[in-house]
């Protein structure tokens, strides 16, 4: 391709500061869909150098624009009958490659500008998966947590009364996230078939006995530690007897854990808003089930780790820190696996000072662009969220495929599928790296090989 500007056609630096510029304007007060947008617009600089097709066609002002914004109001009552209402959203951000798919978030975080990066990022990591499937997001800031099963289901029934006339298992098909669970997938699904009189795999995260894929509960955490093994095989190097940093204590941070333990790691802590876990001795087997009783069926906090297991030590929040004290323990690899931008510029100097040679991100955008820059710097393998969390998405992607076919595969063929997919990615991401010029630089790798895909499919599409 010619690396010439077509008349009337700015150079790839002025067009990507005019789009960026227009992005905030457009979206004032969303910071991390600004961060998200300018992650993605760093790597592209290399792409858009070598394809002005791209930069004609207007690519980045449409794929940054969502197709579809959805806001509505979700009343619903509690036991004692007081009416509350919160807000519901769904963002359908791309669908060049395939349906909307993206998890459901119900936190009180959850705002328009949270859920247009999650979106942001959905469109790119699916793209990543191999799947056809395209991006989206969506959410509410209602907060299960201290509510009975009943207060969820209301609200569950009442939040999809709304979203079921937007989606469908060919137009949008959400998932879990955080707050949103086996429970709730249950109850959003029950109401869908409802009002809707179908059985069709509309969700994923299903339970196994009604359309669920075996493996999707593990699928984040299992595919992120995958992917990170790839990452250590480039450098001839193997998880045995590493040394672990695991963030988190909900689904994704447990099968971390989890699979760090398979391929002879020792991972060392979990955390969750109250504070930090670190256990010297090492989360194994029958530590890491007693956390799953506390977290998943008891939904205590991490702090009665520390009663339990007496040489763990318990590093309650404090928020006059300026740093996680989670990331200033002596390890050789770390696993961000809670939520957005939880490691910042102390936290990843801290962690490249302590000797961490690999990062592999669990959560999306645990790293702020500076965290981000500083472990590409000191060359850390660094795995982004986009490639290294896209197994929770790709096992979905499995889900809709055996719903598809009303089959459903053995735990080993689902989970020989997801790990051949995570090779798959990295595989990508790596040589896309290098033929780009940055040998080793997988946020490149990722963000262009992801980008690619779908930019050609806009370009096939038409004006769209």
């Amino acid at each position: 391709m010619s690396v010439m500007n077509p008349p009337g056609i700015k150079n790839p630096g002025d067009y990507m500061e005019d789009v960026m510029s227009t992005v905030k304007a457009k979206n004032p007060a969303e910071p991390e869909f600004h961060q998200a947008v300018q992650e993605v617009f760093d790597s592209l600089r290399l792409v858009l150098q070598k394809h002005a097709e791209y930069r004609s066609a207007k690519i980045l002002e449409r794929i940054t624009e969502p197709e579809r914004v959805l806001m509505f109001r979700v009343p619903w009552f509690d036991d004692r009958g007081e009416i509350h209402v919160n807000r519901g959203f769904r963002i359908e951000m791309n669908s060049a490659i395939g349906p909307y798919k993206g998890g459901l978030r119900f936190h009180p975080s959850v705002n328009l500008g949270i859920l247009k990066f999650l979106a942001f990022e959905q469109v790119f990591k699916n793209s990543l998966t191999t799947l056809p499937m395209g991006g989206g997001k969506g959410g509410s800031d209602f907060d299960p947590k201290g509510k009975s099963d009943n207060e969820v289901m209301r609200f569950c029934q009442s939040f999809m009364t709304e979203l079921s006339r937007h989606i469908g298992p060919d137009t949008d098909v959400p998932a879990g996230d955080i707050g949103v669970g086996g429970r709730e997938i249950g109850f959003l699904f029950g109401q869908y078939k409802r009002l809707r009189n179908e059985f069709t795999g509309v969700l994923t995260g299903k339970g196994l006995n009604w359309g669920g894929s075996l493996i999707r509960p593990e699928a984040t955490g299992y595919g992120c530690v995958y992917f990170a093994e790839e990452m250590l095989k480039s450098r001839k190097d193997s998880f045995d007897g590493k040394l672990c940093l695991v963030s988190g204590s909900g689904n994704v941070s447990q099968y971390t854990v989890e699979k760090l333990l398979d391929l002879g790691a020792k991972p060392v802590t979990v955390s969750d808003s109250d504070g930090v876990i670190y256990d010297p001795d090492g989360i194994n087997r029958e530590k890491l089930a007693w956390v799953m009783d506390l977290k998943n069926v008891r939904r205590g906090r991490i702090r009665e780790y520390a009663d339990k297991f007496n040489k763990a030590i318990f590093m309650p929040t404090d928020i006059k820190l300026d740093h996680n004290p989670l990331w200033n323990i002596k390890a050789d690899c770390a696993f961000p696996s809670a939520t957005q931008n939880e490691i910042k510029a102390k936290d990843a100097a801290n962690l490249i000072n302590n000797g961490c040679k690999l990062v592999a991100e669990g959560a999306n955008m645990p790293s702020t662009l500076e965290a981000t820059k500083m472990f590409l710097d000191a060359k850390v393998l660094y795995g982004p969220a986009k490639a290294a969390n896209a197994g929770g998405v790709a096992t979905s992607g499995l889900e809709m495929s055996q719903n598809s076919a009303r089959l459903s595969w053995t735990r080993e063929e689902v989970d020989d599928r997801l790990h051949k997919i995570m090779i798959a990615i990295h595989k990508n991401c790596f040589e896309t790296a290098e033929k780009y010029g940055t040998p080793g630089n997988l946020v490149n790798g990722a963000n262009i090989g992801g980008f690619l895909k779908v930019a050609n499919a806009m370009l096939d599409q038409g004006l769209v």
